[in-house]
């Protein structure tokens, strides 16, 4: 039973999944039982401001600092852009595409302040994929850093784009300057949708999941307080773009429900991010076992020392990698699993009770098995699909696939795991064809759909390889269109072409050209007959 909604604008409780098909919800904590009136941004930002002053440490980057107060008046003063000259009323969506800076964060608030629905968007995600998510979340708006605005424009058709962060005189930041930053939260239910977070299906077509207002507050509620156990001196940064559920947690949600503070990095290198975590003091790291690699390849260890907490998620943590990174700081890295489906990691462990090469146990406040093909639990020690319940689940908003992630009251993470006897999960492969390569996750369907649009590729086919670096690669078997010659100069130029159609990190980084594609007699394709041969270069 839903509570009675603060949405004018219904779109988002009208496309809810029947809740027949929602997966089974538990709230056995104390700090789950939230009241049935709940703005998230009252909770995280209002709140944080009257608990511990309007002075407090916010938001660091290398040219600015923003205090909790500077953060809620600019907040308030998007918001009132909002309503005030856009006419925003609760439920509609607005659509975010940026980098990771203070005033991504502020319009986020504003947003979720003014009862809107957050739509998140990667800032490099091109045209065509913009338009996709257009097309099934509706905004009534998008919110544009100025440096960003050419696919956003390219694909936003009848929705009006706003851009933040230029010096022009209509430009939010500076329309929002002239407002008094006096705003009334917008008295939003529990579980009214506050956030779309697209993720892509294994048929290359998106999907958002819907999260409410609650869901927020419970991923700092159980993960966050639970495993990572942040404090209100603790100095956060991260790699992961706040469009990415992984981000918005780690780099927004726990240091403010904490009163700590975050450095917003926009995409550094792996110096860059060493050199920042030693200037400024770091002291929790959330990145993808990518940049724990690239720390210890590139000899950044020593500038770690800050450091008490690291987390990495978005794809399995290697035993080795964790042992290295511990010789080399001392820190033990908390590895997780976490999904946009469940919002944020739900699996994890932490100190002394981390088991190399595991994923961990059940985070507080949600319980996990691993099960058979007919939904029953397998015995510890079989392998099975791993499913998930607690207080936030997967709702994909208008989207059949819902039948397929929950099932029997459980979520279906799509990966493949055992369970040992003493209750820690041990990661073993995806279960789709899902690519998770530097933590991104990649749908082979869709870089297919690019590498096609090539005009001397007659068709191709898309699988994840093993890879050292990354966890897995992209790697595209190709057959040309006769005349077409299949040389290194052709994948240089079939991996440009990609980058320009689909955001740059989707392109396969392997290439082989083969003269057919391997199929069964009735045509399907046969992927597990897809490897490098000598004509593959990896780039």
């Amino acid at each position: 039973m839903l509570f009675p909604s603060a949405h004018i604008d219904t779109f988002c409780r009208d496309n809810l999944p029947p809740s027949s098909d929602w997966p089974e919800l538990h709230f056995d904590l104390p700090e789950l039982a939230y009241p049935e009136r709940l703005n998230c941004a009252t909770t995280l930002l209002d709140e944080a401001v009257a608990r511990w002053g309007k002075d407090r440490q916010c938001l660091v980057t290398p040219t600015e600092q923003w205090t909790y107060g500077d953060l809620l008046r600019r907040a308030n003063q998007i918001a009132q852009v909002l309503v005030d000259d856009h006419g925003l009323v609760p439920g509609q969506r607005v659509m975010l595409r940026g980098a990771n800076t203070p005033w991504l964060v502020s319009c986020w608030f504003a947003v979720v302040k003014a009862g809107g629905v957050v739509v998140t968007t990667m800032p490099l995600l091109r045209s065509p994929e913009i338009a996709k998510l257009i097309e099934i979340t509706r905004p009534s708006l998008a919110l544009c850093d100025y440096r960003v605005t050419a696919e956003m424009t390219k694909a936003a058709g009848q929705t009006p784009v706003v851009t933040f962060g230029g010096e022009e005189a209509e430009d939010l930041v500076a329309v929002a300057g002239r407002k008094s930053g006096e705003f009334t939260n917008v008295d939003t239910a529990a579980d009214d949708v506050v956030l779309l977070a697209p993720t892509s299906g294994t048929t290359g077509v998106p999907k958002a999941t819907m999260h409410f207002h609650r869901d927020v507050l419970a991923t700092a509620d159980t993960f966050s307080r639970h495993v990572v156990k942040p404090e209100s001196g603790d100095l956060f940064t991260g790699t992961p773009p706040l469009a990415f559920t992984f981000g918005l947690g780690g780099l927004v949600i726990f240091p403010l429900s904490v009163g700590a503070a975050t450095l917003l990095l926009e995409r550094p290198t792996t110096v860059e991010l060493a050199d920042a975590i030693a200037k400024y003091g770091v002291s929790v790291l959330f990145t993808a076992p990518t940049a724990y690699r690239a720390l210890l390849r590139e000899n950044q260890a020593d500038k770690l020392g800050s450091l008490r907490r690291c987390v990495s998620a978005g794809e399995h943590l290697p035993a080795e990698v964790w042992h290295q990174f511990h010789d080399a700081t001392g820190i033990r890295i908390i590895n997780g699993i976490g999904g946009t489906e469940m919002l944020h990691v739900f699996i994890a462990a932490a100190d002394g009770d981390i088991r190399a090469g595991s994923t961990g146990k059940a985070v507080p406040g949600f319980c996990a098995e691993v099960l058979d093909e007919n939904g029953q639990p397998v015995p510890d020690g079989t392998s099975g699909v791993l499913a998930v319940k607690g207080p936030t689940g997967c709702r994909y908003l208008a989207d059949d696939r819902q039948k397929n992630y929950v099932r029997g009251g459980w979520n279906l993470t799509g990966d493949t795991y055992t369970r040992d006897e003493d209750g820690y999960f041990w990661y073993h492969a995806r279960s789709d064809d899902m690519i998770v390569s530097s933590g991104y996750n990649i749908a082979a369907p869709e870089v297919e759909e690019a590498i096609d649009k090539h005009p001397d590729v007659a068709e191709s086919a898309v699988i994840g390889l093993p890879d050292e670096e990354r966890g897995m690669i992209v790697h595209a078997a190709i057959v040309l269109h006769d005349g077409a010659v299949g040389d290194e100069e052709k994948i240089l130029e079939i991996q440009e072409f990609v980058k320009q159609t689909v955001a740059p990190y989707k392109y396969p980084r392997s290439i082989a050209f083969l003269d057919r594609l391997p199929r069964t007699e009735s045509g399907k394709l046969q992927r597990y007959r897809l490897r490098p041969s000598s004509s593959a270069v990896p780039s």
